[in-house]
């Protein structure tokens, strides 16, 4: 859901503010995000009707047993990949982040290895300054006026679908599959007819994703489900982002390797 009530002041975003002005420029951006990440979303969505999965969640959750985490009230996980760390003080341009031990982070954007999951070792990034009297895992990064920072875990898959309007106006035929190296990671498709509840009648469908970290391969699972309107076939370009391969953020034409999958098991090696 994403939504913004109430009537005045006006909330659309082309009364917010002229369409050459940064912040009309970030507001439209996100919002072209946020249908891109509708593979992404309403997958966890799906993970929260059948697994109690929690979409938003506190750091504790995922970093149980980071002593550091418990004290960290304004970053949170948007489901297992990304970690939003929102700026709420004005005029800010920057703002210290934890970043769990647990794991290494890129930075969404760039593509940049920030920190790797050795506690000691700090990529050679231009996005954050380190603070001497913190600890090797807190960061100071620069937070744009268009821009929240956000990070993304070793290990993480990420779908992103096409360019959208309205979370139904397409089908996800082809899926930019963003990969993170240096750890495993696994992902659950979750897909139904998105207009009704016939899920709560079994009609939907899931493809299992992995990734081995080891051999950088990448494998689909045999489709379990189906449900009307569902797609037979549909393309997976792969991107894989690495330490020293970063890849910026790229929902038009990214370069990957490209997928074709039709319900069956399929592995590719990056």
């Amino acid at each position: 859901m994403f939504r913004s009530h109430g009537q005045w002041p006006l909330r659309e975003i082309w009364n917010i503010a002229p369409d050459n002005h940064p912040a009309y420029k970030s507001f439209v951006y996100y919002d072209r995000l946020r249908y891109q990440l509708m593979p992404y979303l309403y997958s966890l969505a799906g993970w929260a009707h059948f697994k109690d999965y929690t979409l938003m969640r506190a750091l504790v959750m995922d970093f149980n047993g980071d002593s550091e985490v418990e004290n960290v009230g304004n970053q949170w996980m948007l489901g297992p990949a990304l970690m939003a760390c929102p700026v709420g003080y004005y005029k800010a341009r920057n703002r210290s982040v934890y970043f769990p031990a647990q794991t290494g982070w890129y930075d969404l954007y760039s593509g940049e290895k920030i920190i790797d999951s050795d506690p000691t070792a700090a990529a050679n990034s231009s996005l954050f300054t380190l603070h001497s009297s913190l600890s090797s895992r807190r960061l100071v990064v620069d937070a744009p006026y268009e821009q929240i920072p956000v990070f993304v875990r070793e290990g993480a898959i990420i779908p992103f679908g096409p360019a959208m309007q309205w979370s139904d106006e397409k089908p996800a035929e082809l899926i930019n599959l963003y990969v993170y190296a240096g750890q495993d990671g696994e992902f659950q498709l979750y897909e139904d007819e998105g207009t009704n509840y016939n899920y709560e009648k079994g009609k939907y469908a899931t493809i299992d994703i992995t990734y081995d970290d080891a051999s950088s391969t990448v494998t689909f699972g045999a489709r379990k489900g189906q449900f009307p309107g569902m797609l037979k076939q549909r393309r997976f370009n792969v991107v894989l982002v690495g330490k020293d391969a970063p890849k910026p953020l790229n929902l038009e034409n990214p370069e990957g390797k490209m997928v074709t999958y039709n319900g069956k098991a399929v592995s590719v090696k990056l």
